[in-house]
């Protein structure tokens, strides 16, 4: 008779714990379609940065949905650096409205010292990142699940500055290799001293360079052997938020270009079309440059000359944008000898990657010049071995580099999950670029 009753109760219990459980478990899932449904309604954003962690962000900030194409998104995100004074990085994060949130756009910006970890850097972004999001936010419905929390922060203190803005810098390397045949080092070291202040930027750095190279071949051994020695210094002085003056000063000696020692102070004035406050977003610039180069040569050059006294001018046009369709970066520079007009330089550099309909992005860098101001080349040319491995400048009119292709991607607009196994693999989709 225990038995039976032991039985029953045991079976009786069964049916209990299953009639409790089946609410509890319809509640979990009614709580979880509750989130995917406020999920779906979270603004859709689009980070325009290449040297993001865009998983680190995935994985910190939930409360939105990523998208890959910027078409697609309510909220285009454009992220630039620049360096401040004291080696660190100025991040400047521009919020862009678009569809439902059309005009509504915000900035935010921090900043991160010289010696911040990269983890820093990541988590102060996602701090900036979660800040300027939250008008957003704030309009969806999902903002009924955000929490915000406010940290006291300590209080401040006074730190006085015994460097007085000024920065150094010193390094030193070298390269070595070879096998039996061939024998290669070269060695590096570098100084430079800055100051940047709103009104005054100082830069001063000095370089020096030594590569040796051995070849053997059956009984023949070449060798040959490069330095180069470089001071450069520049001043700037802002006068408003469109001009600037200042100067630059250059020494230096160089094996390759024929040159025992050449000093070259040049004041300078610049205008830039747009504020400088802009400049993390837009920037035309023009920059003029009256110099004068005293130079003595290592070999008498192709004129007869041992040293020299030249007076020159320059003059520079610099375009900088970063918009949403993409960004361009390019510089045209000439100059002249006023003894000869003829003994001219034109050079044309360019960055431009442009984002030219869905999915489909095109991108161009490269740049070249039209040289007619080699004044520096030895009336002796170069040996066989000299041209071959670059250690002395031969004539020319023209040099030149230059990329260009095309990529496109195509699948789902989202790109919300991170899956970090195996290693990050990219965004998916597929990726086609013809170089």
């Amino acid at each position: 008779m225990a038995p039976r009753i032991i039985l029953r109760l045991g079976f009786i219990l069964i049916i209990y714990m299953a009639m409790v459980s089946l609410p509890l478990k319809s509640l979990a899932q009614t709580a979880e379609e509750s989130i995917e449904t406020l999920k779906k309604t979270a603004p859709k954003i689009y980070i325009d940065c290449f040297w993001c962690d865009q998983d680190y962000i995935r994985t910190e900030i939930t409360f939105v949905n990523y998208v890959r194409d910027r078409k697609e998104a309510q909220i285009h995100i454009l992220i630039t650096t620049r360096s401040t004074g004291g080696g660190g990085k100025e991040y400047t994060l521009f919020f862009m409205g678009q569809n439902e949130f059309e005009g509504i756009n915000d900035t935010h910006k921090f900043f991160t010292e010289q010696n911040a970890t990269a983890d820093e850097i990541r988590a102060a972004l996602v701090q900036a990142l979660k800040v300027g999001l939250m008008s957003y936010v704030a309009k969806t419905p999902i903002a009924r699940r955000i929490k915000i929390d406010f940290k006291t922060p300590p209080p401040p203190r006074e730190e006085k500055d015994k460097w007085n803005y000024w920065l150094f810098n010193l390094s030193l390397s070298g390269n070595f290799n070879g096998e039996k045949s061939y024998a290669n080092r070269s060695l590096r070291t570098s100084f430079s001293a800055n100051r940047v202040t709103e009104e005054l930027k100082i830069q001063l750095s000095l370089s020096l360079g030594h590569i040796f190279q051995r070849f053997s071949y059956g009984s023949r051994e070449i060798t040959s052997s490069m330095d180069t020695y470089n001071f450069n210094g520049l001043v700037v002085k802002a006068i408003n938020d469109h001009w600037s003056i200042g100067g630059y000063l250059r020494a230096t000696s160089s094996t390759y270009e024929n040159i025992q020692f050449e000093l070259s102070p040049a004041p300078a004035i610049e205008y830039n079309v747009f504020p400088y406050s802009q400049s993390s977003r837009r920037q035309l610039r023009f920059l003029y440059r009256f110099g004068f180069n005293t130079v003595n040569y290592r070999e008498e050059t192709i004129y007869e000359k041992l040293k020299e006294n030249l007076w020159l001018e320059s003059l520079s046009v610099t375009l900088d944008l970063k918009e949403k369709w993409g960004s361009i970066s390019t510089t045209l520079a000439g100059s002249h000898y006023f003894h000869d007009f003829k003994k001219n330089r034109l050079t044309l550099f360019s960055v431009i990657n442009l984002r030219l309909v869905k999915g489909l992005d095109f991108f161009i860098f490269g740049g070249g010049s039209r040289i007619h101001d080699q004044l520096s080349l030895p009336k002796g040319g170069a040996t066989f071995e000299e041209i071959l491995l670059r250690r002395k400048q031969i004539e020319t009119n023209y040099s030149y580099w230059f990329s260009v292709g095309l990529s496109y991607t195509f699948g789902s607009i989202f790109t919300n999950v991170v899956n970090p196994r195996f290693g990050s693999s990219g965004h998916g989709g597929l990726s086609i670029i013809i170089d």
